[in-house]
């Protein structure tokens, strides 16, 4: 028995656990630790994905399987539709983009997990091919979430929309209009995964023998219908290696970031490094690699600027965060806590920003035509007021006691070590 999770007697682990998830570090990074925490129990963990994400993969606890076909220039538009999520035209583009790259699995991840050997998969909950996958092959499943939880009932709005949370007639009513307009938007997702299941001979999908999430419960909305197989956790991360090299004394800091893949905004880090000048803090920048060393130098404020930044290390020194809402660096700070200004531009990033608003920990901005002023104005409030710094620390003392990616290893091995 570790962390709790009950074991068979004399279960030893030695299966092959095959990885199913979206080519992206968000996604890669926190799976790729839980792969460590699996092979330390035993398993081959793999990620199966086209060649090119093979890239996103530092560990060598997670081994890399490609498929077949080359396709890097579908690679690249698929991440090319992700940089800018936001309207219409561009979300169909993205959504479509999205169903391609689950056919893709569909129609050559089978026959590699064969190949090599693979007992068990491992399904990243926004990627619906992991599932069918294994139900082709006969092989039991786990499902990692990474983000907020996608499991759909009344009370809760879709994981996409910025609404609060309301469990009266009228959010319910709401809620109802907005799962059908995210049913319909899916569709292009949705006909390729039925389209498969048809053709395999499948009615319906078997279930997870469990899901395990990074998300601690007390950052979730509130829910009455989750499977008994869900388990909230906390984030899975590794430990890092130095501290980074910041002043000791000075001005406060304020971390701000928009993730890997929106980091190439240079005048919205321009409005965050004015920001948290005109309330006398330094901007501590990580862009992502989205931003020339021309582009950096003509930021202002004196901020400290870098692609990356060991990020759980400067969120300990930092008195506030400026964040799209990414859900890595929300559990990041959160587990710091350090409130947060969000600035949600799209995917799940609204409803994380929702859910840091109905926990106290911090306030949400729309980032577009979004002055200095105002930004300030919300730094200086959530820096001021003793309530947003608690509220954070709270949900940080829940992190702390969460197990993180042992007790999801833990998890997923009693689970597959079940018989069905």
């Amino acid at each position: 028995m570790r962390g709790g999770i009950p074991l068979p007697n004399g279960f030893s682990p030695s299966g092959h656990i095959a990885i199913i998830t979206a080519p992206l570090a968000g996604h890669v990074n926190p799976v790729q630790v839980l792969a460590r925490a699996l092979e330390a129990r035993g398993w081959r963990v793999s990620l199966v994905h086209m060649a090119a994400a093979e890239g996103l993969v530092t560990d060598p606890a997670l081994g890399f399987s490609a498929l077949p076909g080359g396709a890097a220039a579908m690679f690249d538009a698929y991440i090319d539709t992700l940089v800018e999520p936001t309207g219409p035209v561009r979300l169909t583009r993205m959504i479509r983009a999205s169903a391609a790259m689950t056919g893709r699995l569909l129609d050559e991840a089978p026959a590699v997990l064969e190949r090599t050997g693979v007992t068990a998969v491992l399904a990243d909950a926004v990627e619906p091919a992991g599932p069918l996958i294994a139900q082709k092959l006969n092989l039991p499943y786990a499902v990692a979430t990474t983000g907020l939880p996608l499991l759909g009932e009344p009370d809760v709005p879709p994981a996409f929309l910025g609404w609060r949370y309301r469990s009266d007639r009228w959010g319910r009513f709401r809620n109802r209009g907005g799962y059908a307009v995210t049913n319909l938007l899916m569709r292009p997702i949705t006909r390729v995964v039925e389209t498969r299941r048809r053709q395999w001979g499948f009615e319906e999908g078997a279930a997870p023998r469990v899901q395990v999430a990074q998300c601690p419960r007390g950052l979730d909305y509130p829910r009455r219908s989750l499977p008994s197989t869900f388990l909230y956790g906390s984030p899975w991360r590794s430990e890092e290696s130095h501290e980074p090299a910041l002043p000791d004394d000075g001005p406060p800091l304020v971390f701000c970031s928009l993730g890997t893949l929106q980091g190439s905004r240079r005048a919205l880090f321009a409005t965050m490094a004015q920001a948290c000048a005109a309330i006398g803090a330094r901007a501590v920048i990580g862009h992502g690699g989205g931003l020339s060393r021309d582009e950096e130098s003509a930021l202002p404020g004196d901020p400290l600027v870098r692609a990356f930044w060991p990020q759980t290390a400067v969120l300990r020194r930092c008195s506030a965060a400026v964040l799209h809402g990414g859900f890595n660096t929300v559990l990041d700070a959160l587990s710091a806590g350090v409130p947060i200004v969000a600035l949600p531009i799209g995917f799940e990033q609204p409803a994380t920003a929702a859910r840091i608003v109905r926990l106290g920990a911090g306030q949400t901005l729309s980032p577009r035509r979004l002055s200095s002023r105002t930004l300030a104005n919300a730094l200086r409030e959530v820096i001021d007021q003793p309530s947003y710094a608690r509220a954070a620390r709270g949900i940080a003392a829940e992190i702390a006691a969460g197990a993180g990616a042992p007790g999801a290893a833990d998890a997923i091995t009693a689970a597959l070590a079940t018989p069905a």
